[in-house]
């Protein structure tokens, strides 16, 4: 003998074998097979129908769902309802001759019949009778087929269809099962919040209006809850609708949670039976806030970079990998003896080199604690001499450029904006030597970190005169060029000795490095000193050169005269013109003598003032040549 208690059976498994004792009785008392009646809510009892055999070893129980065709296999014809719907029961007999009358009755539990509807095969009227439960809900039509309307759970029942002849009773009975899907699933009184190494209430799982009763199931991200002591406890409970026999599922899930369960996708199903079988319905799935305690704290440096220089503005974050994470933490500086109280940041502006460091940030209670070195990179310049230094050209400047750096430097030299191959130094200024020099040095892998200086250099020095002419090839005119070299830059005057007039038709050179020319075109008639005059700030320089008129070939000299070299040979040349133009001079005198002294007796009253006034002009053109020569 088996006894089954509703304090026994799962509750999650009541409903079905209440279900399924239902439709095997209803099956065996057809069959003539051992039978037990049972009241709803009751405890059933079921002796074992077998004989104990000798040797047993064990008995086992099972329970199973018919489908219709193995309810008619087993000589039962039954109709599956959905609630509220119309339960249609054609008579499973066939009309037989000489029908007289059919009717339709169902079975109280305890096996006594109730009839509900008549119908004449003589007469034709129908009659339903007084039964409250069915009132104004049956039809039957001429076939004998029973339609009750608006299906309940109570119309569950073994319905019996009578055909009556004068000579037999015939009854076939079928067996109405209702179903009812009920409502989705929701999770209701839910945690604001979870808690880890706490077991508290996640939530409610809430399925209403079920038949049968089904049973729910939690699941987390998909894969179903088992309970476990202490840390997964799952209560089900179903409550009966007295009025409409529905069922009410509730599950009450308890959780312990973890650091894990961030972010868990918490569930639950519902699975109950239809018609066509068993079927599922899932909640929405629900995502908690788990909380959690800080197990580790992380110092970090922003901008997050390791090329932190001086001037830069840096901000130190400390986290907490607790949920919610921690709100105020305990910053420690060099220098600083105790921790600096403040939010999750701190910020340092303007750093220096001396904040170059440890740097450390811990939880108030100093429990956990997290460090970083921080490194702040610094580069010093410094030219000597710097700013504007004014020499005198010929003059020594030693130039030093010194740095200073937290890591090794790339220094550069730049003059007038073109980089130099070398460092500049200066033995003996030149003027080519002036401009403005910039000493520029960066450190490669710090970002922006460049200092730079200048020096504007100033070499200064007297004019300096060197004159030149040549006598054009239209040898109609001679150009004379004046060379001047000095800082500031020299102001140039030309003038005509003897008439002290001055020129102002002149050209002028480019003023490179110092140097310029200033030069004139001249046509002279006669003999001619051109002076030429250079004065700057310094000093007042004055060089003069004869010109001979355009009638009397002379050497040209070269314009470039660079060199000592060439100033010598160019004065040599001068000596040799000056003796052959004299030598020229003294014969052509000597020849106009010889030829005045023989016309002498032939008219020497008569030309007297004429060989007077030739013999002055001579003596002034050979008093000219001797100058030049000079």
């Amino acid at each position: 003998m088996l006894a089954v208690s509703s304090d026994v059976v799962p509750p999650e498994s009541r409903g079905n074998i209440a279900l399924v004792i239902f439709v095997l009785v209803q099956a065996f008392l057809t069959l003539g097979l051992y039978t037990v009646n049972a009241i709803y809510g009751d405890t059933i009892t079921m002796p074992c129908p077998l004989e104990v055999p000798d040797g047993l070893m064990f008995g086992k129980w099972k329970y199973a769902f018919f489908s219709q065709e193995e309810n008619k296999a087993l000589g039962l014809y039954t109709v599956n309802a959905i609630y509220g719907d119309t339960i249609t029961m054609p008579c499973p007999l066939e009309v037989p001759d000489g029908l007289m009358f059919g009717k339709w009755k169902y079975e109280m539990p305890n096996g006594s019949p109730v009839f509900i509807a008549f119908r004449s095969s003589t007469k034709k009227n129908v009659q339903y009778d007084d039964v409250p439960d069915y009132k104004d809900r049956l039809s039957l039509s001429e076939n004998y087929t029973l339609s009750i309307r608006n299906a309940r759970i109570s119309d569950e029942k073994r319905f019996v269809c009578m055909l009556v002849t004068e000579d037999d009773v015939s009854e076939e009975p079928t067996i109405v099962k209702v179903f009812k899907q009920p409502s989705q699933p929701e999770i209701l009184h839910q945690a604001t919040l979870l808690e880890t190494e706490k077991l508290q209430m996640l939530g409610e799982c809430v399925s209403r209006d079920s038949y049968p009763e089904g049973n729910v199931t939690w699941y987390k991200n998909g894969r179903v809850l088992q309970p476990v002591d202490d840390v997964v406890v799952i209560n089900l409970q179903k409550i009966v609708d007295r009025t409409t026999g529905l069922f009410t599922m509730t599950s009450s899930l308890q959780y312990m949670p973890t650091k894990e369960d961030v972010n868990a996708k918490f569930s639950c199903i519902v699975t109950y039976y239809g018609p066509s079988g068993q079927k599922t319905m899932q909640s929405e799935p629900l995502v908690f806030d788990v909380h959690y305690p800080t197990e580790k704290v992380t110092i970090q440096v922003l901008p997050q970079s390791s090329n932190i220089k001086e001037g830069d503005n840096i901000t130190l974050k400390c986290s907490g990998n607790g949920n919610p994470p921690p709100q105020e933490f305990l910053f420690y500086i060099p220098g600083e003896t105790e921790g600096i109280r403040s939010s999750d940041t701190y910020i340092m502006t303007d750093v220096r080199r001396n904040a170059t460091g440890e740097y450390k940030c811990s939880l108030i209670d100093k429990s956990m604690m997290d460090s970083t070195t921080i490194t702040v990179h610094y580069l010093d310049l410094q030219l000597t001499p710097s700013g504007e230094v004014t020499k005198q050209i010929g003059e020594a400047l030693p130039v030093s450029c010194t740095i200073s750096s937290s890591r090794n430097a790339t220094v550069f030299w730049i003059k007038d904006n073109t980089r130099m191959q070398t460092s500049p130094s200066f033995s003996s200024l030149q003027y080519q030597d002036a401009g403005n020099y910039v000493c520029e040095t960066t450190l490669q892998e710090v970002e922006g970190l460049r200092k730079r200086q200048t020096l504007k250099l100033i070499v200064e020095g007297k004019p300096q005169i060197k004159m030149t002419k040549k006598t054009n090839t239209n040898k109609m005119s001679k150009t004379i060029i004046c060379h001047v070299e000095g800082f500031p830059k020299p102001a140039v005057q030309w003038t005509v000795t003897g008439s002290g007039s001055i020129v102002n038709k002149t050209e002028e050179t480019k003023y490179v490095n110092g140097k310029f020319s200033s030069k004139i075109v001249i046509a002279p008639e006669e003999n001619v000193t051109l002076t030429c005059i250079a004065e700057n700030e310094l000093e007042r320089t004055v060089t003069s050169m004869n010109v001979s008129a355009i009638s009397i070939p002379e050497y040209d000299e070269p314009e470039d005269r660079s060199d000592d070299n060439s100033e010598k040979v160019n004065d040599q040349a001068k000596l040799i013109v000056g003796i052959v133009v004299g030598l020229l001079l003294v014969a052509l005198i000597a020849g106009v003598v010889y030829w005045l002294y023989v016309k002498k007796s032939k008219s020497a009253s008569k030309h007297v003032d004429k060989d007077l006034g030739n013999i002055e002009e001579n003596k002034k053109l050979e008093e000219n040549n001797h100058k030049s020569e000079t």
